[in-house]
């Protein structure tokens, strides 16, 4: 029992940061330093921040499902909305509206993005926009965003969506048209508190509720080979 403990909490205490992140963390430390330099109060506020930013880039292995048919989360975070909703026009997946499942990335979320499905990118589409805050409905077509269209073996697609918040200001996506990837692969982040979308296959259910807390590269959202319907959740 002691040393189960003893790995939860070496698990928290000791996280890998993503390679993207150390710039930052380095610009933090050296502001503590020169902070300290003018007063020592402000020195450890700059300490904290910089402890911040390590955690803010902290980039975890996850276990995920490997069963086929699984969609699986590409952000932590919370599902902030569940409807059906078209698919973003520069996709060129038309116009009837999918299933789509958004996930919420608060400042104090992992912001590594993985893929949500094995399979091959169909297409990669950036859009300049604005920043609103990524909680509102209207940031999907506002917002600066990273579009991805990719396909399965057995020819169904599906879509997941980056999308800058009020805070962000910086996506980055590294997947390119072509390219095979696998559920769970690391391919981006979004810097700074943000949003992610998915948009299911037709006829396909979410098995996530609002409000839930979920995790990149482990919860299920979806079941491609099920014929269970939407779920529902409460607190409790």
């Amino acid at each position: 029992m002691v040393q189960a403990q003893q790995i939860s909490l070496t698990k928290y205490l000791w996280f890998p940061i993503n390679r993207e992140g150390w710039p930052f963390v380095g610009l933090f430390a050296l502001g503590a330093l020169l902070l300290g330099q003018i007063w020592a109060p402000l020195g450890w506020a700059g300490a904290l921040l910089t402890c911040w930013c390590a955690w803010f880039f902290r980039d975890p292995d996850r276990v995920t499902p490997t069963r086929d048919g699984l969609v699986i989360s590409p952000a932590d975070g919370v599902v902030q909305m569940v409807g059906m909703v078209a698919p973003p026009p520069e996709l060129e997946m038309g116009e009837e509206p999918r299933m789509r499942i958004s996930v919420f990335m608060s400042v104090f979320s992992v912001h590594i993005n993985r893929c949500p499905v094995d399979g091959t990118i169909v297409k990669c589409s950036y859009r300049p926009g604005q920043f609103l805050d990524a909680s509102l409905d209207k940031a999907s077509a506002d917002n600066e965003r990273m579009s991805v269209r990719m396909s399965r073996a057995d020819g169904r697609e599906i879509a997941f969506v980056q999308i800058a918040g009020l805070v962000a200001r910086r996506i980055k996506c590294d997947l390119k048209d072509g390219q095979a990837v696998r559920a769970g692969q690391r391919f981006g982040l979004i810097r700074f508190g943000s949003r992610v979308d998915v948009y299911l296959p037709a006829g396909v259910s979410p098995l996530v509720s609002l409000g839930q807390s979920i995790i990149a590269g482990e919860t299920v959202l979806a079941d491609l080979d099920s014929t269970e319907g939407a779920r529902q959740g409460e607190i409790r």
